[in-house]
């Protein structure tokens, strides 16, 4: 995959950032209330897409248009590449430049559950969002809900509009959490077809059915079962 970081082509709605769909402009009006700065607005939507959407890594498919920013908009449910593209696409229908980037990840906290679902504790080209303010890039990353992190002792990423906010190193004991092993860079669309063949190729048990969902053995807190 090759990036592109074109400053023209990040505000423009896309097939899969589609804040030309109702559904996405709903989402993102309702989630900056009556903020009216870029940047108060960009937050407002970091927070509404990390604890408004969801995260379950069995809600995945090899239908790309379950990547779609209007998708996750109607189901409220996501992992990571979902839910950054969310809120790129939100970030865009209120003029922010934004793109969305990938990173491989080793997670030291992954539960056995999840773990022998996808035969590996690294993350394959786990999703963030790169937003513009003030003409600086700034990498953020809104995928676990806080109750989530609450419940289960992960440090809840927060984000006031300045700096990146990136997936913490250590878990709120101190212990190793998320490690980042290779950045790929950020991009003016999503390039769901290249995605869903690494992570076919990754995690072969994981994609079962082109039906988002049926690789679940329950719904939306399962993944967390030990």
């Amino acid at each position: 995959m090759t990036a592109v970081n074109e400053p023209d082509k990040t505000l423009a709605p896309t097939p899969y950032l589609d804040f030309d769909k109702e559904v996405v402009r709903a989402f993102a009006e309702e989630a900056a209330g009556r903020a009216k700065t870029p940047r108060d607005r960009a937050v407002a939507l970091f927070y509404a897409v990390r604890d408004g959407i969801h995260y379950d890594p069995y809600h995945v498919s090899t239908d790309p248009a379950h990547l779609t920013a209007s998708r996750v908009a109607e189901e409220l449910v996501g992992y990571c590449v979902p839910k950054a593209t969310l809120l790129a696409a939100a970030a865009r229908y209120f003029g922010i430049p934004a793109m969305v980037g990938f990173a491989d990840v080793k997670n030291h906290l992954t539960t056995e559950k999840l773990k022998k679902r996808l035969g590996t504790d690294v993350f394959y080209h786990h999703g963030y969002t790169v937003l513009s303010l003030d003409k600086k890039w700034h990498k953020v990353t809104p995928t676990f809900n806080k109750s989530l992190c609450e419940r289960f002792g992960v440090k809840t990423l927060e984000w006031s509009g300045e700096g990146n906010s990136m997936m913490h190193p250590f878990d709120a004991e101190g212990k190793k959490h998320m490690e980042y092993l290779v950045d790929w860079g950020a991009y003016d669309e999503l390039p769901a077809d290249e995605l869903i063949k690494i992570w076919v190729d990754k995690y072969p048990r994981m994609f079962v059915s082109p039906k988002a969902g049926d690789a679940a053995e329950g719904g939306d807190e399962k993944w967390l079962d030990k």
